[in-house]
């Protein structure tokens, strides 16, 4: 299979029309981040996690390749999904179920549906809520004018920033223009993770 590391690599250093910042205030004990009002906890990441492992292993695809901590890559994920989520219910966009179905079939950058979101660090678990928040923010800029247009992706870029994210330091450090710079306490291997909350 093809190595999903550059498409990887760039969704960590958010770089892509959908952007990503986010803030470095504290928080609360047992969270993984806070993204808006909506807490991702520890225990839900390191369930993300282990289902995305196991969509890697069955794609033949060694975590390695990934360029980035599974757990920093898959919170990463989390996070956006939250954030474009929170973006679109504020504007009122809603996305059907046939959208889902539609883009599910999607062959994209890779000509293979579960390789695009397994480049986005989706497991076949997440797909459909993952693809609906993905729509959304798609939807929300085509209400703004379009991806084409500056000042809609400037719009965006300034509704999606205004979800203040802010990511839990033993998670790794976070900066807005590198993505994640160090592993923290629970980058590399997530069995410390697990083992904590066993």
């Amino acid at each position: 299979m093809k190595s999903i590391r550059v498409a990887v690599a760039a969704a960590a250093a958010g770089v892509s029309f959908l952007g990503l910042t986010a803030c470095s205030t504290p928080v609360e004990a047992g969270a993984a981040a806070v993204v808006g009002d909506q807490r991702i906890s520890s225990r839900e990441l390191a369930e993300n996690v282990r289902e995305f492992e196991a969509a890697l292993k069955r794609a033949n695809i060694e975590s390695e390749q990934l360029g980035v901590p599974i757990t920093q890559f898959v919170l990463f994920r989390m996070t956006n999904q939250l954030r474009y989520e929170q973006v679109a219910a504020k504007h009122g966009v809603t996305v059907s179920e046939a959208e889902i179905d539609t883009a599910l079939k999607d062959p994209g950058q890779y000509q293979d549906p579960q390789m695009n979101l397994l480049s986005k660090g989706v497991s076949p678990a997440d797909a459909r809520d993952y693809v609906r928040a993905e729509v959304g923010a798609t939807k929300v800029i085509d209400k703004f004018g379009g991806r084409e247009n500056q000042q809609a992706a400037m719009k965006w870029q300034q509704e999606y920033n205004a979800v203040k994210t802010v990511f839990s330091p033993r998670y790794g450090t976070f900066q807005p223009d590198r993505g994640f710079v160090d592993p923290g306490r629970f980058g590399k291997p997530v069995q410390a993770e697990q083992e904590q909350q066993g």
